[in-house]
Protein backbone atom coordinates (compact mmCIF):
# COMPACT_ATOMS: atom_id res chain seq x y z
CA UNK A 1 0.00 0.00 0.00
CA UNK A 2 2.51 2.34 0.98
CA UNK A 3 4.72 1.85 -2.57
CA UNK A 4 1.56 1.79 -4.38
CA UNK A 5 1.58 5.54 -2.56
CA UNK A 6 4.52 6.42 -2.87
CA UNK A 7 4.55 5.58 -6.83
CA UNK A 8 1.66 7.65 -7.20
CA UNK A 9 3.27 10.45 -5.54
CA UNK A 10 6.59 10.31 -7.78
CA UNK A 11 3.78 9.62 -10.87
CA UNK A 12 2.03 13.40 -9.90
CA UNK A 13 5.40 14.68 -8.85
CA UNK A 14 6.93 13.52 -12.63
CA UNK A 15 3.97 14.69 -14.56
CA UNK A 16 3.75 18.72 -12.55
CA UNK A 17 7.76 18.90 -13.90
CA UNK A 18 6.94 17.53 -17.33
CA UNK A 19 4.01 20.08 -17.41
CA UNK A 20 6.31 22.90 -15.86
CA UNK A 21 8.63 22.17 -17.94
CA UNK A 22 6.85 22.49 -21.45
CA UNK A 23 5.01 25.55 -20.17
CA UNK A 24 8.44 27.26 -19.85
CA UNK A 25 9.24 26.16 -23.16
CA UNK A 26 6.21 27.76 -24.11
CA UNK A 27 6.52 31.02 -22.78
CA UNK A 28 10.16 31.46 -23.82
CA UNK A 29 9.20 30.36 -27.82
CA UNK A 30 6.21 33.12 -27.21
CA UNK A 31 8.37 35.88 -25.91
CA UNK A 32 10.73 35.00 -28.76
CA UNK A 33 8.73 35.24 -31.94
CA UNK A 34 6.70 38.72 -30.23
CA UNK A 35 10.52 39.95 -30.22
CA UNK A 36 11.39 38.67 -33.41
CA UNK A 37 8.30 40.12 -34.92
CA UNK A 38 8.38 43.72 -32.86
CA UNK A 39 12.03 44.23 -34.32
CA UNK A 40 11.25 42.60 -38.24
CA UNK A 41 8.09 45.05 -38.42
CA UNK A 42 9.70 48.02 -37.52
CA UNK A 43 12.38 47.28 -40.29
CA UNK A 44 9.40 47.33 -43.01
CA UNK A 45 9.59 51.66 -42.12
CA UNK A 46 7.87 54.35 -41.06
CA UNK A 47 3.91 53.78 -42.13
CA UNK A 48 3.22 57.11 -41.72
CA UNK A 49 3.09 58.40 -45.39
CA UNK A 50 0.93 55.08 -46.48
CA UNK A 51 -1.39 56.32 -44.01
CA UNK A 52 -1.97 59.61 -44.69
CA UNK A 53 -3.71 61.38 -47.41
CA UNK A 54 -1.16 62.60 -49.97
CA UNK A 55 0.24 66.18 -49.76
CA UNK A 56 0.71 65.46 -45.90
CA UNK A 57 2.77 68.15 -44.05
CA UNK A 58 5.69 67.47 -41.98
CA UNK A 59 4.38 69.00 -39.26
CA UNK A 60 0.93 66.61 -39.37
CA UNK A 61 3.09 63.62 -40.41
CA UNK A 62 5.27 64.38 -37.05
CA UNK A 63 2.07 64.69 -35.10
CA UNK A 64 0.66 61.39 -36.10
CA UNK A 65 3.59 59.51 -35.98
CA UNK A 66 3.95 61.01 -31.60
CA UNK A 67 0.20 59.91 -31.86
CA UNK A 68 1.26 55.77 -32.81
CA UNK A 69 4.41 56.29 -30.52
CA UNK A 70 6.64 55.48 -33.23
CA UNK A 71 8.85 58.65 -32.24
CA UNK A 72 10.15 57.31 -28.98
CA UNK A 73 13.45 55.01 -28.99
CA UNK A 74 13.12 51.71 -30.64
CA UNK A 75 13.94 50.01 -27.04
CA UNK A 76 11.54 52.48 -25.31
CA UNK A 77 8.99 51.39 -27.91
CA UNK A 78 9.32 47.69 -27.29
CA UNK A 79 9.34 48.08 -23.18
CA UNK A 80 5.67 49.85 -24.13
CA UNK A 81 4.73 47.07 -26.37
CA UNK A 82 5.79 44.57 -23.60
CA UNK A 83 3.94 46.04 -20.89
CA UNK A 84 0.94 46.13 -23.20
CA UNK A 85 1.23 42.31 -24.20
CA UNK A 86 0.93 41.97 -20.28
CA UNK A 87 -2.13 43.58 -19.59
CA UNK A 88 -3.83 42.11 -22.83
CA UNK A 89 -3.60 45.31 -24.79
CA UNK A 90 -1.74 44.99 -28.39
CA UNK A 91 -2.57 48.25 -29.49
CA UNK A 92 -5.79 49.46 -32.16
CA UNK A 93 -4.93 48.86 -35.42
CA UNK A 94 -3.42 51.63 -37.73
CA UNK A 95 -5.98 51.45 -40.60
CA UNK A 96 -8.98 50.11 -38.86
CA UNK A 97 -8.90 52.19 -35.79
CA UNK A 98 -10.17 49.68 -33.25
CA UNK A 99 -8.28 47.03 -31.06
CA UNK A 100 -6.12 44.97 -33.23
CA UNK A 101 -6.34 41.59 -31.85
CA UNK A 102 -10.46 42.06 -32.07
CA UNK A 103 -9.42 42.48 -36.16
CA UNK A 104 -7.10 39.24 -35.39
CA UNK A 105 -9.93 37.02 -33.61
CA UNK A 106 -12.60 38.26 -36.09
CA UNK A 107 -10.49 35.62 -38.58
CA UNK A 108 -10.12 33.24 -36.43
CA UNK A 109 -13.53 31.40 -37.34
CA UNK A 110 -12.55 31.43 -40.87
CA UNK A 111 -9.45 29.64 -40.43
CA UNK A 112 -10.15 27.13 -37.56
CA UNK A 113 -12.92 25.65 -39.56
CA UNK A 114 -10.53 25.14 -42.79
CA UNK A 115 -7.87 23.95 -40.73
CA UNK A 116 -9.94 21.32 -38.69
CA UNK A 117 -12.08 20.72 -41.71
CA UNK A 118 -8.48 19.43 -43.65
CA UNK A 119 -6.85 17.96 -41.20
CA UNK A 120 -9.69 15.67 -40.21
CA UNK A 121 -9.77 14.37 -43.97
CA UNK A 122 -6.50 14.25 -44.46
CA UNK A 123 -6.27 12.33 -41.03
CA UNK A 124 -9.05 9.82 -42.25
CA UNK A 125 -7.48 9.40 -45.80
CA UNK A 126 -4.11 9.34 -44.36
CA UNK A 127 -4.47 6.28 -42.25
CA UNK A 128 -6.54 4.44 -44.67
CA UNK A 129 -4.18 4.86 -47.16
CA UNK A 130 -1.36 4.11 -44.97
CA UNK A 131 -3.12 0.95 -43.37
CA UNK A 132 -3.61 -0.26 -47.18
CA UNK A 133 0.05 0.30 -48.17
CA UNK A 134 1.34 -1.34 -44.87
CA UNK A 135 -0.53 -4.35 -45.32
CA UNK A 136 -0.71 -4.90 -49.35
CA UNK A 137 3.11 -3.89 -49.33
CA UNK A 138 4.90 -5.37 -52.49
CA UNK A 139 1.37 -5.17 -54.44
CA UNK A 140 0.06 -3.32 -57.07
CA UNK A 141 -2.62 -1.38 -54.91
CA UNK A 142 0.05 -0.72 -52.16
CA UNK A 143 2.39 0.88 -55.15
CA UNK A 144 -0.16 2.88 -56.60
CA UNK A 145 -1.05 4.44 -52.69
CA UNK A 146 2.36 5.33 -52.16
CA UNK A 147 2.34 7.04 -55.78
CA UNK A 148 -0.54 8.90 -55.05
CA UNK A 149 1.58 10.04 -51.41
CA UNK A 150 4.29 11.11 -53.40
CA UNK A 151 2.42 13.06 -56.00
CA UNK A 152 0.34 14.76 -53.23
CA UNK A 153 3.49 15.81 -51.00
CA UNK A 154 5.43 17.19 -54.48
CA UNK A 155 2.88 18.63 -55.96
CA UNK A 156 2.70 22.83 -55.15
CA UNK A 157 -0.52 23.37 -53.12
CA UNK A 158 -1.23 26.54 -55.32
CA UNK A 159 -1.16 24.74 -58.16
CA UNK A 160 -3.60 22.47 -57.41
CA UNK A 161 -5.94 24.54 -55.86
CA UNK A 162 -6.06 26.62 -59.38
CA UNK A 163 -6.44 23.22 -61.24
CA UNK A 164 -9.32 22.53 -58.80
CA UNK A 165 -10.90 25.98 -59.20
CA UNK A 166 -10.25 25.31 -63.21
CA UNK A 167 -12.25 21.68 -63.14
CA UNK A 168 -15.23 22.34 -60.55
CA UNK A 169 -15.85 26.16 -60.92
CA UNK A 170 -15.12 27.09 -64.69
CA UNK A 171 -15.50 23.82 -66.43
CA UNK A 172 -18.19 22.44 -64.74
CA UNK A 173 -19.73 25.32 -62.59
CA UNK A 174 -20.17 22.65 -59.51
CA UNK A 175 -18.78 24.76 -56.98
CA UNK A 176 -17.75 28.47 -56.23
CA UNK A 177 -14.09 30.06 -57.00
CA UNK A 178 -13.74 31.33 -53.44
CA UNK A 179 -15.29 33.23 -50.60
CA UNK A 180 -16.24 32.57 -47.29
CA UNK A 181 -19.96 31.63 -46.22
CA UNK A 182 -21.36 27.97 -46.92
CA UNK A 183 -19.94 24.84 -47.30
CA UNK A 184 -19.86 24.98 -51.06
CA UNK A 185 -17.47 27.33 -50.24
CA UNK A 186 -15.16 25.18 -48.05
CA UNK A 187 -14.85 22.16 -50.42
CA UNK A 188 -11.98 23.29 -52.60
CA UNK A 189 -9.99 24.87 -50.32
CA UNK A 190 -10.37 22.21 -48.10
CA UNK A 191 -9.72 19.44 -50.27
CA UNK A 192 -6.80 20.67 -51.28
CA UNK A 193 -4.90 21.54 -48.18
CA UNK A 194 -6.39 17.83 -47.22
CA UNK A 195 -4.43 16.03 -50.16
CA UNK A 196 -1.12 17.35 -48.48
CA UNK A 197 -2.35 16.26 -45.21
CA UNK A 198 -3.46 12.89 -46.86
CA UNK A 199 -0.09 12.47 -48.42
CA UNK A 200 2.31 13.10 -45.42
CA UNK A 201 -0.10 10.99 -42.83
CA UNK A 202 -0.50 8.02 -45.25
CA UNK A 203 3.62 7.54 -45.80
CA UNK A 204 4.54 8.48 -42.00
CA UNK A 205 2.04 5.92 -40.95
CA UNK A 206 2.87 3.47 -43.37
CA UNK A 207 6.04 3.52 -42.25
CA UNK A 208 5.69 3.07 -38.96
CA UNK A 209 2.99 0.19 -39.25
CA UNK A 210 5.96 -1.88 -41.39
CA UNK A 211 8.19 -0.97 -37.98
CA UNK A 212 5.87 -2.13 -35.17
CA UNK A 213 4.61 -5.20 -37.08
CA UNK A 214 7.95 -6.45 -36.93
CA UNK A 215 8.22 -5.93 -32.75
CA UNK A 216 8.09 -9.07 -30.94
CA UNK A 217 5.26 -7.87 -28.51
CA UNK A 218 3.37 -8.14 -32.02
CA UNK A 219 4.15 -11.94 -32.24
CA UNK A 220 3.37 -12.24 -28.67
CA UNK A 221 -0.02 -10.58 -28.95
CA UNK A 222 -0.85 -13.09 -32.04
CA UNK A 223 0.70 -16.39 -30.48
CA UNK A 224 -1.67 -15.93 -27.98
CA UNK A 225 -4.43 -16.52 -30.27
CA UNK A 226 -6.15 -12.76 -30.20
CA UNK A 227 -7.87 -11.70 -33.47
CA UNK A 228 -6.00 -9.96 -35.80
CA UNK A 229 -8.52 -7.00 -35.42
CA UNK A 230 -7.54 -7.07 -31.74
CA UNK A 231 -4.04 -7.22 -32.75
CA UNK A 232 -4.09 -4.71 -35.14
CA UNK A 233 -6.32 -1.78 -33.34
CA UNK A 234 -4.80 -2.58 -30.11
CA UNK A 235 -1.86 -3.39 -30.15
CA UNK A 236 -0.06 -2.09 -33.96
CA UNK A 237 -2.59 1.02 -34.54
CA UNK A 238 -2.11 2.71 -31.38
CA UNK A 239 1.51 2.30 -31.20
CA UNK A 240 2.04 3.30 -34.77
CA UNK A 241 0.24 6.48 -34.42
CA UNK A 242 2.65 7.65 -31.91
CA UNK A 243 5.03 8.94 -34.84
CA UNK A 244 2.17 10.51 -36.39
CA UNK A 245 1.23 12.36 -33.83
CA UNK A 246 4.18 14.84 -33.55
CA UNK A 247 3.27 15.56 -37.68
CA UNK A 248 -0.28 16.55 -37.05
CA UNK A 249 0.70 18.44 -34.48
CA UNK A 250 3.05 20.77 -36.54
CA UNK A 251 0.54 20.03 -39.66
CA UNK A 252 -2.49 21.28 -37.15
CA UNK A 253 -0.28 24.71 -35.87
CA UNK A 254 0.93 25.77 -39.50
CA UNK A 255 -2.73 25.44 -40.72
CA UNK A 256 -4.50 27.30 -37.66
CA UNK A 257 -1.77 29.88 -38.04
CA UNK A 258 -3.46 30.26 -41.73
CA UNK A 259 -2.32 28.49 -44.67
CA UNK A 260 -2.10 32.01 -46.52
CA UNK A 261 -1.23 30.25 -50.17
CA UNK A 262 -4.30 28.60 -50.03
CA UNK A 263 -6.43 31.53 -48.04
CA UNK A 264 -5.26 33.98 -51.48
CA UNK A 265 -5.87 31.31 -54.03
CA UNK A 266 -9.40 31.03 -52.51
CA UNK A 267 -10.10 34.57 -51.60
CA UNK A 268 -10.29 33.07 -48.25
CA UNK A 269 -10.48 35.40 -45.39
CA UNK A 270 -8.36 33.65 -42.27
CA UNK A 271 -5.37 34.94 -39.89
CA UNK A 272 -3.26 34.21 -42.78
CA UNK A 273 -4.48 36.65 -45.46
CA UNK A 274 -4.90 39.03 -42.79
CA UNK A 275 -1.55 39.26 -41.62
CA UNK A 276 -0.19 39.32 -45.34
CA UNK A 277 -2.61 42.54 -45.67
CA UNK A 278 -1.29 44.36 -42.97
CA UNK A 279 2.44 43.99 -43.76
CA UNK A 280 1.23 45.11 -46.87
CA UNK A 281 -0.32 48.54 -45.25
CA UNK A 282 2.32 48.32 -42.21
CA UNK A 283 -0.28 47.82 -39.62
CA UNK A 284 2.34 46.65 -36.59
CA UNK A 285 -0.39 45.88 -34.15
CA UNK A 286 -2.24 43.44 -36.43
CA UNK A 287 0.73 41.77 -37.47
CA UNK A 288 1.97 41.62 -34.16
CA UNK A 289 -1.42 40.53 -32.72
CA UNK A 290 -1.87 37.93 -35.60
CA UNK A 291 1.64 36.33 -35.28
CA UNK A 292 0.99 36.23 -31.11
CA UNK A 293 -2.08 34.61 -31.61
CA UNK A 294 -0.40 31.94 -34.08
CA UNK A 295 2.39 31.47 -31.94
CA UNK A 296 0.41 30.65 -28.82
CA UNK A 297 -1.91 28.40 -30.82
CA UNK A 298 1.06 26.52 -32.68
CA UNK A 299 3.13 26.35 -28.80
CA UNK A 300 -0.85 24.95 -27.32
CA UNK A 301 -1.19 22.30 -30.11
CA UNK A 302 2.21 20.92 -30.06
CA UNK A 303 1.60 20.74 -25.93
CA UNK A 304 -1.88 18.91 -26.35
CA UNK A 305 0.13 16.96 -29.08
CA UNK A 306 3.20 16.02 -26.34
CA UNK A 307 0.58 15.13 -24.00
CA UNK A 308 -1.10 12.63 -25.71
CA UNK A 309 2.45 10.97 -26.84
CA UNK A 310 3.14 11.02 -22.94
CA UNK A 311 -0.18 9.29 -22.35
CA UNK A 312 0.60 6.98 -24.73
CA UNK A 313 4.66 6.40 -23.56
CA UNK A 314 4.73 6.88 -19.92
CA UNK A 315 8.44 7.04 -20.90
CA UNK A 316 8.55 10.26 -22.22
CA UNK A 317 7.30 12.04 -19.50
CA UNK A 318 9.44 10.30 -17.02
CA UNK A 319 12.78 9.32 -17.99
CA UNK A 320 13.17 6.78 -14.92
CA UNK A 321 9.49 5.09 -16.16
CA UNK A 322 11.96 3.41 -18.47
CA UNK A 323 14.38 2.39 -16.21
CA UNK A 324 14.46 -1.43 -14.07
Amino acid sequence: MRAGTRLGRHGGTHMKDWLGRHLLDALIAIWGVVTLVFFVTRILGDPTALLLPVGATQAQMDLFRHQLGLDLPLLQQYGHFLWQVLQGDLGHSFVQMRPAMDVVLERMPATLTLALTAVALGLLFGAIAGTVAALYRGKTLAWMVMLFALLGQATPVFWLGIMLILLFSVQLGWLPTGGYGSWQHLVLPALTLATYVTAGIARLFRSSLLDVLRDDYVRTARSKGLAPQTVFFWHVARNALIPVLTMLGIIVGELLGGSVVIETVFAWPGVGRLIVQAIETQDFPVIQSGVLLVAVVFVSVNMLVDGLYASLDPRIRSPRASEP
